[in-house]
């Protein structure tokens, strides 16, 4: 009940709603108080309102954005409370004394204040904001300053109204002692600091506390581009939630031969990168990304199909390549946009007779097979559990753009699948892993996600209590504590490296101070594997887990687990290069045979319907590498869908990099040429008509004229 409410109030948690009751409670409270009149009753309810709406802002809840859409935002609950303390005041016949004309005032004067310091944060933060944000790129062509203390901006419009709490308090104390020193005493108070707050944001307007004007940035970074010479590309653009599509790349980048560079378009997605020593450079406006000067580069790499991309597709001197962000049999990977580009790099042959099946106009020439780079970390299976229970991961997809029934598992056949996982006859561990997107589109999607969750978590307290497992739990307690101790540490040292400079600098500033570190990058790295290996050691063996966020990441479950379950996308091709055991959930119910037909990732799949029966085959091709008859086939289909192992993917698609410059670089030469030949071309031509101009001025002269016209223009 208590779950339905959380998910229909779009609050986050339990606290979150109980925040929410006492806040939407506690203002008809303060109204009945300031009504009846009780005096002590309005500062208990109008102290819940505060502590409520503070703690809302804190968890950033969804609600306190629902309240602004409807015009019941944070000023507007600021204002009421101070209407109903005037309402109080005169309600207890104190609406002629100098304490109303007081407060009166005061709250005149405070709303007065928000406008000056309202207008001085926002102009401070326009000019704070330069028309780029890097990462790697040296800037000290232009002066960047340091950004204002953090506690000036941040959250400053809220900050500014709590500065009514000491004169609200005053004067709930005068009107209930009689004391109206109190009062007077708590709104100059609340002056004092509103106007201490304005007046501290003043000298950041000065010139020597500005980022350059815009012009003088992009000039520079026109310089930083001149001298570094980037020759590959991966260009980005997308939605908050889809920093994984650029992530995924990064390493990739990092190992490519040549001087790479990842051009962006969103400022919120900079933040969201992993760390990474390749140039970043995020150019949000169109025009100046087209006014940006790329002539050195002569590859760009697309992870994604989206409408910005023609704003990098539009230069010719380049050639454009779709890589992707994953390799399956959903119609996304034969996008008949990819026609723009000058090439589609698939994993595998897979791929390419992907496209040829769909028919949307790429061709096969451009077609290229390069592997999957990003699947080096993923292990190879043994044979046997690598524990003493077998690890089964579900990892389903979201649920799509569309209402297509077959795009997730998790609508009609998810909570049978975790059901009979965690019923077992023989006992496996069950990681749940949802994507990223899941119930962004469809919420029946989020409550399954929300119900499979509540599933997972439910057993694995039960299993924790159960006599079976007791054992196991005491004798690898202390070695979980310190992995739990190991964890905490690395941590706190990660949060010490993730972002170099000062704390509470703003865009500007990082990008002055973020600057390749190899030593850093090392570090971080190192780190990164050991939190890994400390993560799955403070869980024990048999212990079922929800993983969600970026860490621990999808290829560290696959390495984790024995064998998986999901969707038709690409989690699944990536899965088959570990050669585990897998399953894919036919949702649409197309038959085993049908399913297989269209979907080349299930061929070597257990295929489940939505009742999730077929998992008992799976789950014995596990436990027993006799009962395992789709070895040989998975192993078929691994090479088909990622291409060969030798050379290495990575090498693969250096080798397509390089060997595509090179067209690039045919191509520009031979425009130089063509537009040289013309050049020449239209010089004789306007000699030759020179010539033939001299000559008839020559024979319509007089005598010697005519011979000195000839003359001249022989010499011409």
């Amino acid at each position: 009940m208590i779950s339905s409410v959380i998910r229909l109030a779009r609050v986050g948690s339990r606290s979150e709603l109980a925040a929410a009751v006492l806040m939407g409670l506690g203002y008809p409270c303060v109204m009945i108080a300031a009504l009846i009149p009780d005096i002590w009753m309005f500062a208990a309810a109008a102290a819940v309102t505060y502590a409520a709406d503070w703690y809302l802002h804190q968890r950033g809840s969804y609600l306190v954005n629902r309240l602004d859409k409807v015009r019941a935002g944070l000023p507007i609950r600021f204002l009421l409370r101070q209407l109903l303390l005037i309402l109080l005041l005169a309600r207890m016949g104190l609406a002629e004394e100098p304490l109303f004309y007081a407060a009166v005032a005061f709250f005149l004067l405070f709303y007065g204040l928000q406008a000056p310091h309202g207008a001085l944060t926002t102009l401070i933060r326009l000019r704070r904001t330069m028309p780029v944000v890097t990462r790697n790129v040296d800037l000290n062509a232009v002066r960047i300053p340091d950004a204002p203390p953090r506690a000036l901006l941040h959250r400053s419009g809220r900050k500014m109204l709590h500065l009514d709490i000491p004169a609200m308090a005053g004067v709930v104390v005068a009107a209930a002692t009689g004391y109206d020193i109190a009062g007077y005493a708590g709104t100059a108070l609340s002056v004092a600091l509103g106007l201490a707050y304005t007046a501290a944001l003043v000298p950041y307007l000065r010139r020597g506390r500005r980022v350059p004007s815009g012009p003088a940035v992009l000039k520079a970074v026109q310089k930083w581009l001149g001298e570094y010479q980037p020759t590959v590309a991966l260009y980005f653009s997308g939605s908050e939630d889809s920093a994984y599509q650029v992530n995924m790349w990064l390493e990739t980048m990092e190992q490519l031969e040549g001087r790479p560079i990842v051009v962006m378009r969103e400022r919120g997605l900079v933040a969201k990168l992993n760390q990474t020593s390749v140039p970043v450079l995020c150019i949000p406006g169109g025009q100046h990304l087209m006014a940006m000067q790329f002539d050195s580069v002569r590859v760009a790499l697309y992870p994604a199909n989206v409408g910005k991309n023609i704003h990098m597709l539009r230069v010719p001197t380049m050639k454009h390549v779709f890589i992707g962000h994953g390799d399956s049999d959903k119609l996304a990977s034969v996008n008949p946009f990819s026609k723009v580009y000058d090439e589609v790099w698939t994993a595998g042959r897979a791929g390419r007779d992907r496209y040829a099946i769909a028919d949307v106009g790429v061709r096969d020439d451009d077609i290229v097979e390069v592997g999957r780079p990003q699947l080096a970390p993923i292990e190879s299976w043994t044979g046997a559990p690598r524990n003493p229970v077998p690890t089964i991961l579900y990892a389903p997809t979201w649920e799509g753009w569309d209402n297509n029934p077959g795009n997730t598992s998790l609508l009609l056949a998810g909570e049978n699948i975790v059901r009979r996982l965690l019923e077992a006859e023989r006992p496996v561990r069950l990681i749940y892993k949802p994507h990223p997107f899941t119930g962004i589109r469809n919420k029946k999607a989020l409550a399954a996600h929300e119900r499979i969750t509540a599933m997972v978590r439910k057993a694995a307290a039960e299993r924790a209590a159960d006599p079976r497992w007791a054992g196991e739990a005491a004798a690898g307690q202390d070695e979980r504590a310190a992995a739990r101790a190991a964890l905490a540490r690395i941590e706190a040292r990660l949060a010490e490296l993730a972002k170099p400079g000062r704390a509470g600098g703003d865009e500007a500033e990082e990008s002055r101070v973020s600057l390749a570190d190899p030593e850093r990058l090392a570090e971080i790295k190192r780190l990164r594997a050991e939190w890994n290996g400390a993560y799955w050691r403070s869980l024990g063996w048999w212990e079922h887990t929800v993983v969600t966020g970026s860490q621990p990441t999808l290829y560290d479950c696959f390495n984790e687990s024995d064998a998986m379950v999901s969707d038709i996308s690409s989690v699944v091709s990536d899965f088959i290069a570990s050669g585990k055991p897998y399953a894919v959930t036919d949702s649409a119910e197309l038959g085993a045979e049908e399913f297989r037909r269209q979907n080349t990732a299930v061929r070597a799949a257990v295929v489940l319907s939505n009742g999730a029966g077929e998992l008992d085959r799976l789950l014995a091709a596990v436990a027993d590498p006799a009962a395992d008859t789709l070895a040989g086939a998975r192993a078929e289909l691994r090479k088909y869908l990622l291409g060969p192992d030798e050379p290495s993917s990575i090498e693969q698609f250096d080798a397509a990099v390089r060997a595509l410059a090179a067209k690039a670089e045919a191509r520009n030469a031979g425009v130089r040429q063509r537009v040289g030949e013309q050049a020449i071309g239209e010089l004789d031509r306007e000699s030759d008509a020179g010539a033939q101009g001299a000559e008839a001025e020559g024979n319509g002269g007089a005598g010697g004229t005519g011979g000195a016209g000839a003359a001249a223009a022989a010499a011409r």
